[in-house]
């Protein structure tokens, strides 16, 4: 099917627009938007300027050093994406910061140039959204979002605070947790001590500090 690009000249970048399924893709296609994040919900989409600033990138490696170590250390099977696209067709779309598949049971998605198959393969068991400005919309339609796409735990997290707000997962909805359900033992406070840590340590220091928390 040959899909119809909409008007995109005035499109509002960072807020929640009314458009259609298949708007919604052929949006996704267009090149302006080459290197910018997009979520689809309930009928709303939201397109993302990519952010470039150095607290947001930084977070996001080490959140990834973080439940990757946890992960080697408790033998704990995970995969994780940065800055990958997950689609329930027809119905919802994100591209969260981080995302883990964390289990025995998944199956790894392979690398292609679309979109990961939810249908097919599941949701993530852990999404990560990182704010680096404000946080409100992580904790709030993002949020409903990742509840209805059925992953098990999702965290938001403020760059400027050094804060993480995670959130177990189920039945529809969700609830503040201190310690990881999907990754048992990993308190949150351990990740954020290692976010603060991030203003005067390099990687290595806060590596060496982390072994000695997990074991």
């Amino acid at each position: 099917m040959v899909r119809t690009l909409p008007e995109s000249s005035n499109l509002i970048t960072d807020v929640w627009i009314k458009k259609s399924w298949d708007e919604f893709l052929a949006l996704a296609e267009q090149s302006e938007y080459e290197q910018a994040r997009f979520y689809y919900d309930n009928g709303l989409i939201r397109i993302e300027t990519m952010p470039i600033d150095s607290g947001h990138s930084r977070d996001n490696t080490l959140l990834s050093q973080v439940v990757s170590l946890y992960g080697t250390l408790k033998n704990i099977r995970i995969v994780g994406f940065t800055n990958g696209s997950f689609r329930k067709a027809g119905e919802r779309e994100c591209q969260p910061d981080l995302a883990f598949y964390v289990g025995a049971d998944f199956r790894i998605p392979p690398k292609s140039s679309e979109p990961i198959d939810i249908n097919e393969f599941g949701a993530p068991a852990i999404a990560i959204e990182i704010a680096s400005t404000t946080i409100n919309d992580d904790l709030g339609r993002k949020r409903l979002l990742y509840e209805r796409l059925g992953i098990q735990e999702y965290w938001a997290v403020d760059v400027n605070a050094a804060e993480v707000i995670a959130f177990e997962v189920f039945d529809g909805g969700s609830r503040q947790i201190q310690e990881s359900q999907v990754l048992p033992g990993l308190k949150i406070t351990t990740v954020e001590e290692t976010l603060k840590r991030s203003q005067t340590e390099d990687n290595g220091a806060i590596n060496r500090w982390l072994l000695q928390a997990f074991m």
